[in-house]
């Protein structure tokens, strides 16, 4: 069963590209675009990695709140989480809040992207 991926926030064209990428390298990518909308979707249906924009295109407000509320929530705690953004300072709350280091959009055809997705949906060994 193909990995699936929840891309929170982003908008339509950022999301294509999240999609492409997601896409080949073999996962299934859905797209929610506010906070309360992830939360419902991860409570009922199962996602192996979400993805949330620093910002988020309907409301503009931070995507940290997501990964404070799935860390939070002990049905969600353990679903990797990882924090689109081309500002360190970002990834770094995002990575305080329980976050993986994420990627910026800049970032997205960088093989470095591609292994750090790997490494937090558990297909890539974190020494490699």
């Amino acid at each position: 069963m193909s990995k699936r991926i929840l891309d929170v926030g982003n908008c339509r064209p950022d999301h294509a590209s999240v999609r492409y990428l997601l896409e080949s390298m073999g996962f299934a990518v859905e797209q929610a675009h506010l906070t309360d909308e992830a939360l419902l979707r991860l409570k009922s249906e199962r996602f192996d990695l979400v993805l949330v924009n620093r910002k988020l295109d309907h409301d503009y407000s931070d995507g940290t709140e997501l990964v404070a509320g799935m860390k939070a929530d002990p049905d969600l705690k353990n679903v990797p989480v990882m924090l689109i953004s081309n500002y360190p300072d970002a990834q770094q709350e995002a990575v305080a809040l329980g976050a993986e280091y994420g990627f910026g959009k800049l970032e997205l055809s960088q093989r470095g992207t591609q292994e750090r997705i790997l490494r937090a949906l558990g297909l890539k060994n974190s020494a490699a």
